[in-house]
């Protein structure tokens, strides 16, 4: 079970630092909406400080889950993150769900599988 963990924690790192790295440098193609409100709303924050904070965020927390420190509270940093991607998706780009849901459902389970970390919270 330790080894799903494992790539768990790694696949999602290296995806967080793969696009949050893509919010400043801008390597892979553009998105792509179908509903033109996504794309209004997407080139908003796109065009503030939002999307950079964002990238920032995804970058510092996937570090940390690949590095394997401090992954308690990356998983923290990074939920209101994934919660946002997938409400984004659900509303206005229901076609884009997938990657949005892998990234939600990644981080769900690492935050049970150290829910003991946790306790003290609740």
């Amino acid at each position: 079970m330790n080894t799903v963990i494992l790539v768990v924690r790694i696949v999602l790192g290296v995806l967080l630092i793969v696009f949050g790295s893509n919010k400043f440098y801008e390597f892979l193609p553009a998105l792509e909406f179908a509903n033109p409100d996504a794309g209004v709303l997407f080139g908003a924050l796109a065009g503030s400080y939002i999307m950079k904070l964002v990238g920032l965020v995804e970058v510092i927390t996937g570090l940390l889950l690949v590095i394997n420190k401090a992954v308690p509270f990356a998983l923290v940093a990074l939920a209101p993150i994934s919660v946002n991607i997938v409400l984004f998706h659900l509303t206005l780009d229901p076609a884009g769900i997938g990657p949005a849901a892998f990234v939600f459902l990644l981080n769900t389970y690492l935050i049970f599988k150290n829910w003991s970390t946790y306790k003290t919270l609740f």
